[in-house]
């Protein structure tokens, strides 16, 4: 009967062991899916967080990308409206000088009238004179002037040699002699080179 009893005890003593044993056990495994429900927690708010971001992105892109396209019809629109108002303002001023030049074609056909009804050759030289003197005038206030040749050293830059003769002196080495046709500057550009005789 004490060998009954003993064992008793024993059960008794062991009971509880096994079932802390039992409930370490348990315990491990509540402590895993607590572990792995928090992982799962923190990568679910990761993935929140980057698809928040991404869609910041996303958004970030659609803006810049309207912003890039209003730019561009902007300045589209700015380069038509440019090449408009260029062409515009060349077809203007080129009214405006023919608008001037006008008036000196009317001195010619009056002064054509005047030669048609008259003999005297000192009216006709003294209208043609005055004609001459306000096509100049006209062609100064345009910004053309003539170049001045004779007697200058030989430039490649406005003049243009057609011949060259032999120098009666050497002052006339490399100088123009002649002037065969009149060359003109536009402000500082050579509209026509002039034509001259280059001495030896």
């Amino acid at each position: 009967m004490s060998e009954n009893l003993d064992e008793a005890q024993r059960e008794a003593v062991n009971e509880p062991v096994r079932e802390a044993a039992g409930a370490a056990q348990d315990k491990p495994e509540e402590a895993g899916d607590a572990q792995a429900s928090a992982a799962e927690t923190a990568k679910a708010e990761e993935a929140a967080a980057e698809e928040s971001r991404v869609d910041a992105l996303q958004a970030q892109i659609a803006q810049l990308n309207d912003r890039y396209l209003r730019l561009s019809a902007e300045f589209d629109n700015y380069r038509k409206r440019t090449i408009r108002e260029k062409a515009d303002l060349i077809q203007s001023a080129g009214a405006d000088v023919l608008k001037d030049f006008l008036a000196v074609v009317d001195d010619f056909e009056r002064g054509l009238k005047a030669m048609e009804s008259t003999d005297d050759m000192v009216s006709i030289q003294q209208g043609m004179n005055l004609v001459y003197s306000k096509m100049k005038d006209f062609l100064q206030r345009n910004g053309v002037k003539e170049i001045v040749a004779v007697g200058e050293p030989f430039d490649t830059d406005r003049h243009e040699a057609l011949t060259k003769i032999p120098a009666s002196d050497a002052a006339q080495r490399g100088r123009v002699v002649d002037v065969v046709t009149k060359g003109y500057m536009l402000h500082d550009k050579v509209l026509r080179f002039a034509k001259v005789v280059v001495g030896e």
